[in-house]
Parts: structure tokens; C-alpha cells; sequence
């Protein structure tokens, strides 16, 4: 075990801290441009770490992108009318939130 495993891992459960409020915040909205890239490298950070014999960051790396590839499916602005269809109670579309925003424009 060398310390670096844990400099790296304390990276990862950082951004892991600063990112959890942006999945529960039900009005944020990440492009896809962004959670899409930062999937993808936090997956293949925990992967090369594991290559590495460094399993303390890997499972942070890979936390991160799970992070990320949640914040994508359900944060994009697509991704938000994806999960009212999967999930019709527990996630409303935009057509559904501005028609709760006016309720007399039906």
C-alpha cells in the first residue's frame, strides 16, 4: 500500500461530496457534454488504478463515474424525461413541472 493510493482516494471522495447535492437537486441540469466525458474518465481512472495494484483509488475513480453516469441519466436534459417515463412517480418531465408551475393554462 503506498500513500498516493489514499491522495487519490481522497480526490475521489471529494468530488463525490461536491456531486451528490447536484443528483438530489431536482432542478439541476448537466449537459450531457459534461457528465458523459467525466463518466467516462472517472471509469477509466478505476480501472487503470486497479491495473496498478492501487484499490483504495480505483473504487474511488469508480464511485466518481458511477457518480456521473447517474448525474448523465437523470440530470441531462434529456435525461429528465427518460426517468418521468421509467419512473412517472417519482420524476416529473418539464411539461409536467411548468403545468404544475400554471395550473390554469390547461
Amino acid at each position: 500500500m503506498i500513500w498516493q493510493d489514499f491522495v487519490f482516494l481522497a480526490g475521489s471522495t471529494f468530488s463525490i461530496v461536491v456531486l451528490a447535492p447536484t443528483l438530489r437537486n431536482s432542478m439541476a441540469r448537466v449537459p450531457l457534454g459534461t457528465s458523459v466525458p467525466s463518466c467516462l474518465i472517472g471509469l477509466l481512472y478505476g480501472v487503470t488504478f486497479l491495473t496498478m495494484d492501487m484499490t483504495f483509488s480505483a473504487v474511488g475513480s469508480l464511485l466518481t463515474g458511477v457518480l456521473w453516469a447517474l448525474i448523465a441519466s437523470v440530470r441531462s436534459p434529456r435525461g429528465r424525461e427518460a426517468a418521468a417515463a421509467l419512473f412517472p412517480g417519482r420524476f416529473r418531465s418539464d411539461a409536467d413541472a411548468s403545468r404544475a408551475a400554471s395550473p390554469g393554462a390547461d
